[in-house]
C-alpha cells in the first residue's frame, strides 16, 4: 500500500540529485525535439515499422549489456519494484507499439502529421495525472485553460487543420491510427506518473529492457507488415545518433527526471517540445516556418506556464506538515 502513499509521505529527494534528475528531463526534451526531423528521414529508405523496431532494438542493447554485464546492474534490476517492472514496462512497451502501428497504418504524410499531434497531447496529461496519481492539489482554471492553450499552440503548429484530406481510403483507415495514438498518447504520461510513484527511490531503472521489449513487439509486428529497405550510409548514421541520444539516453533522462526530478516543472517545460522539435525540422529538413508556427510557439510557452501555475507540488505541502 506504500506505494500509493501521497508524495508527502515518501522520502524527499535530496536538493542536489533533484536539481541534477530535473535536467536530465530537460536533456531528454532536447534530444526528443530532433527525432521526428532525424526519423522522418529515416523512415523513408527503411520503413516505419523496421526502422522503429531497429531504433529500440539498438537503444536496448546499448543499454541492458552494461547492466547485465555487473553485479552492480544485475542487483539494480533484481530490485526494482514488481509493479513498476509489470505495470510501467507494459505502459513503455504499449506507447512505443502504439505509436509506430499508429505511424505505420497512417495512409498519408498528412495522417503521420495528425498522430504526430495527438501523441503530444502527453504533456498536458501527465500534469494532469499527476494530481490523482502523485497527489498534487491543483488550481483547475489555470490546468485547464493552460491545457487548452498548448493543444490549440500543438495542432497550429503542426497543420492538422490542413489534414483533413480522404481520398479513397476505407474508413478504418482515417480512425485507427488516431485511435492508437490517442492510445499512446494516454499510456506515456500513466507510465510517467506511475513510474515515480513505484519506482521513485529505486537506484537503477528499466528502461533499457523496457526498449528491447519494444523492439521485439515491433520486429515481430514487421514480419506481418512487409516493408521495402533500402540502407544508405545517410540512414545508417541517423539510426545511430537516433538509437544513442533520443532513444536510449532520452527515455533513461527522463525516467530519472519522473522518478526524481521537479516533475511540474519538467512536465511543462515538456510542452516546448513539438516547437523545438519544429524549430529543427525546418533546419535539417530544409523547410520554411511560418506566421502560424510562431503563433502555436506563443501559445504553447503560455500554456506550459498556465499549466505549471495550476499545479500545486504535494511535496511542498508535505514540507507544511513538518
Amino acid at each position: 500500500m506504500c506505494y500509493l502513499a501521497p508524495m508527502a509521505l515518501q522520502r524527499r529527494p535530496s536538493r542536489t540529485a533533484s536539481l541534477t534528475a530535473t535536467l536530465m528531463g530537460v536533456a531528454a526534451i532536447a534530444f526528443w525535439s530532433t527525432m521526428i526531423a532525424v526519423s522522418r528521414s529515416m523512415t523513408e529508405p527503411l520503413g516505419t515499422l523496421t526502422s522503429g523496431a531497429l531504433l529500440y532494438l539498438l537503444a536496448g542493447a546499448l543499454g541492458s549489456l552494461p547492466l547485465l554485464a555487473t553485479r552492480r546492474g544485475r542487483e539494480q534490476l533484481r530490485r526494482l519494484p514488481r509493479r513498476y517492472v509489470l505495470y510501467c514496462g507494459g505502459l513503455f512497451v504499449g506507447y512505443g507499439v502504439l505509436l509506430y502501428a499508429a505511424l505505420g497504418l497512417s495512409a498519408s504524410r498528412q495522417q503521420v502529421l495528425e498522430v504526430t499531434v495527438i501523441n503530444y497531447l502527453w504533456p498536458g496529461l501527465t500534469l494532469a495525472f499527476s494530481v490523482p496519481l502523485l497527489k498534487h492539489r491543483a488550481r483547475l482554471p489555470f490546468l485547464l485553460v493552460g491545457v487548452l492553450l498548448c493543444m490549440v499552440g500543438v495542432t497550429l503548429a503542426a497543420g492538422i487543420t490542413r489534414a483533413a484530406g480522404g481520398g479513397g481510403a476505407a474508413p478504418w483507415a482515417h480512425y485507427l491510427p488516431p485511435l492508437l495514438a490517442l492510445g499512446a498518447a494516454v499510456s506515456w504520461p500513466l507510465y510517467s506518473n506511475l513510474s515515480r510513484v513505484w519506482a521513485g527511490e529505486a537506484d537503477g531503472n528499466g528502461v533499457p529492457l523496457f526498449l528491447f521489449a519494444t523492439g521485439v513487439l515491433l520486429l515481430a509486428m514487421r514480419c506481418f507488415h512487409p516493408e521495402v529497405t533500402h540502407w544508405t550510409a545517410a540512414s545508417a548514421a541517423e539510426l545511430g545518433y537516433a538509437a544513442v541520444f533520443p532513444m536510449l539516453l532520452g527515455y533513461v533522462c527522463w525516467d530519472v527526471a519522473m522518478r526524481k526530478g521537479n516533475l511540474p516543472v519538467v512536465a511543462a517545460l515538456s510542452y516546448l517540445t513539438p516547437v523545438l522539435s519544429l524549430t529543427f525540422s525546418s533546419l535539417y529538413l530544409r523547410v520554411p516556418l511560418t506566421t502560424t508556427h510562431w503563433i502555436a510557439c506563443l501559445l504553447v510557452v503560455v500554456g506550459a506556464v498556465a499549466c505549471k501555475l495550476g499545479i500545486i507540488d504535494g511535496l511542498r505541502a508535505g514540507d507544511d506538515s513538518d
